[in-house]
């Protein structure tokens, strides 16, 4: 009978390098865009390995008589006493061992350790499926080798998955949360310096205010200053945010985000004429060639609405 510590050796050869693959391939495939190409590519190399090592423990045993792991230890499932002792086992049985291994598993995996006591070194798969491990000769080939180069092939898959989620999964995540953080700090700071302006020093202000706007947005912005210089004597307006929200919809890209400002501010140029004034808006952000975020469309959601004065 082969050794508890000989069968354990064999199955983490068969087992381990494509069970590693395949929970790589899985953790990158959930973390990818659903839509993306890593998600597909990750899942046809995760469904291949898994057929492989299906081929390995049920197919080649058939047709060679070992698996990978096997072959390696000098091991070979073979036929109990009562079902035809050290006969072949065919291809049903096998199957049937394979899917018993999960009562192993499921007894707290007391099954996968039951060839330690057991006289004939069986587990609960063995004794369901009427089978035992051998010690048997190895194969002639050079079975070492072999086995280093699935290995040497599993660490390269899983190494090239881990670089593809790192290139497409987590620095573009990190990106997008850099942006989100980026533009929950700016946002509402750049959106009170574009509405704030002091009748002192509002053609200041206004140009202050075309340097936080897109080339785009720009020409609005102007033709709206002028609408208000054009009201008559000019008066000032303070406004702070209250509060704030990076939107999800549109999503958030490394050069454009959107968000929902709450405002809160004062009209007037003297004490006896002070109004507070509420507003919300949604701003649209692109990110400059030099870096920089700017306004490239501002829309009032809740129009300013101006409150009774202050005395």
């Amino acid at each position: 009978m082969a050794s508890w510590r000989t069968r354990a050796g064999a199955f983490a050869v068969d087992m381990a390098p494509g069970g590693a693959v395949v929970a790589t391939m899985a953790l990158l495939a959930l973390a990818a865009p659903p839509t993306g190409w890593p998600r597909w590519v990750c899942t046809a190399v995760g469904a291949t390995t898994l057929l492989a090592m299906a081929l390995n423990r049920l197919v080649l045993p058939r047709a060679t008589g070992w698996t990978l792991g096997r072959a390696l230890f000098g091991i070979a499932v073979r036929r109990s006493r009562s079902s035809g002792s050290g006969a072949d086992v065919g291809g049903g049985r096998l199957t049937l061992r394979e899917s018993a291994h999960l009562l192993d598993t499921s007894a707290l995996f007391v099954g996968w350790l039951w060839p330690l006591w057991d006289r004939r070194r069986r587990t609960f798969a063995d004794l369901l499926a009427g089978t035992e491990v051998h010690r048997v000769e190895r194969p002639q080939r050079d079975i070492r080798r072999l086995v280093a180069g699935v290995l040497i092939g599993a660490a390269v898959l899983c190494g090239a998955a881990a670089i593809l989620g790192y290139v497409q999964v987590y620095r573009p995540e990190r990106v997008l949360d850099e942006t989100r953080a980026q533009i929950a700090e700016r946002g509402p700071r750049i959106v009170e310096r574009m509405l704030s302006y002091d009748a002192n020093t509002i053609s200041r202000d206004f140009a202050r205010a075309q340097t936080l706007a897109t080339d785009g947005y720009r020409p609005r912005l102007i033709a709206q200053q002028r609408g208000v210089l054009q009201q008559g004597e000019a008066t000032t307006e303070e406004y702070s945010a209250v509060s704030s929200a990076v939107l999800t919809n549109p999503a958030v890209t490394p050069g454009r985000a959107s968000m929902l400002v709450a405002m809160q501010g004062r009209r007037g140029t003297n004490q006896e004429d002070l109004k507070f004034v509420t507003a919300t808006v949604r701003v649209d952000f692109a990110r400059s060639p030099d870096g920089q975020w700017r306004v490239a469309d501002l829309t009032a959601l809740k129009k300013p609405r101006a409150g009774q004065g202050a005395r």
